[in-house]
């Protein structure tokens, strides 16, 4: 855990804002409500050891004679018995064992949750920051066309230009502020889902960085080491936990000992006078109890077996998809830089065009078309280089999921 958050410091050491990434983490696994279930369930399955660390329950019995049996030495009034079952020679331990093996598993179930938790703020952030930093390239595009207008406008006063462009201009701007006000909408969901995730009010304002910039190299995460995520040794500890199964069922199918004492209250003969006349019986007792009948410790072997085959398989098939999701992501962050670069290299380009055409006004030659056209390129490389930045950091976000 220590590590990750390492990682997401060097993701976002240009993080100025007073609240960073790792203080939203920090506070959403202290206050997440899934990660306080997933706790509580791990505190209920460690609690189940105290449960099986037990005997099996102490027998009483009393038993009046209602029609007394006259004995040698009297009648019997009344009888009490108590007996206690032992269980074979290492049963409690294997029910414990096994026990704290299921519990070891739910603890993986934290460790996923977490893990799982912090991706997701992560990517709600970078989400945040890319509807942010898109709301201020329309905000600028809408002050670039308000320049236009004015130029159109004083064009059309000379003669040099047509009413025409400066209704395309103005329904430009239209569009250009619908695109924003949309965007302010998916940025309050986007909001929401970012403060529930902290388990907070919805309307808590979330202070993003205001550049986030492409690192000027790939930052390095160890890819070999997938077989030891936390995903797959839970189904490890499911594995063991199988396996504690089958020894206690072995366990089960021993012989349990027991022991006993009856006592039988004896009433003295009033016509007889001799040394044991009303004496009381005091009758030790040893039971054992034999599961002759033992074709269900069997069935139940066999099933063990098999959970095992199931586990491995399932095991197998999880690794497989991870390690796609893996090689997808690193695939994907290097398409981001890629479309980065291309993207950077036509918004320097389309600036340049922008640039002749604004000389082109000097000399009475502007054609407005060109310049929608061009202002049009230059907002889809802006927003298309934002969108190839959040999509590298999201991709990297995935990848520190999946590597340790």
């Amino acid at each position: 855990m220590r590590k990750v958050f390492i990682i997401i410091g060097l993701l976002v050491f240009h993080f100025t804002n007073a609240q960073q990434l790792e203080g939203f983490i920090q506070e959403a696994l202290k206050s997440n409500p899934e990660i306080q279930k997933f706790e509580l369930q791990y505190n209920i399955a460690s609690e189940k050891v105290n449960e099986v660390n037990t005997l099996p329950n102490t027998e009483f019995g009393v038993g009046y004679f209602a029609s007394e049996p006259e004995t040698r030495t009297g009648a019997q009034r009344f009888k009490v018995s108590v007996k206690q079952m032992l269980p074979w020679f290492g049963n409690i331990t294997a029910r414990e064992n096994y026990v704290s093996s299921l519990a070891d598993a739910k603890y993986e179930d934290i460790v996923i949750a977490k893990r799982k938790l912090m991706a997701s703020i992560s990517q709600s952030y970078y989400n945040l920051y890319a509807n942010t930093a898109k709301q201020n390239v329309l905000i600028e595009n809408i002050k670039l066309l308000d320049t236009y207008e004015t130029l159109a406008l004083t064009s059309v006063e000379v003669g040099k230009a047509s009413v025409v462009d400066v209704l395309r201009l103005q329904m430009r701007q239209n569009e250009l502020d619908q695109l924003k006000q949309v965007l302010e909408q998916q940025y309050l969901a986007e909001q929401t889902n970012f403060n529930k995730l902290l388990n907070r009010d919805k309307n808590i304002a979330v202070n993003t960085i205001d550049e986030l910039i492409m690192p000027s190299e790939d930052i390095e995460l160890t890819s070999q080491n997938l077989e030891v995520h936390p995903e797959l040794l839970k189904y490890d500890k499911l594995y063991q936990s199988i396996e504690q199964s089958e020894l206690l069922n072995q366990k089960d199918s021993n012989p349990m000992i027991g022991f006993g004492l009856d006592y039988i209250n004896v009433e003295k003969r009033p016509d007889m006078n001799f040394s044991d006349n009303g004496k009381d019986i005091v009758m030790p007792m040893v039971s054992l109890s034999i599961p002759i009948f033992n074709k269900k410790y069997k069935s139940q072997t066999k099933q063990n077996t098999l959970k095992k085959l199931e586990i491995n398989a399932q095991k197998e098939e999880r690794f497989n998809t991870l390690e796609t999701i893996l090689d997808k992501a690193l695939n994907d962050r290097i398409s981001a830089r890629i479309t980065y670069a291309t993207q950077t290299k036509n918004l320097k380009q389309a600036k340049e065009a922008e640039k002749i055409l604004i000389k082109s006004y000097e000399t009475g030659t502007i054609d407005f078309n060109d310049v929608l056209d061009i202002q049009e390129l230059q907002l889809k490389f802006e927003m298309n280089q934002i969108e190839s930045v959040k999509s590298y950091y999201v991709q990297t976000t995935i990848i520190n999921y999946l590597s340790n």
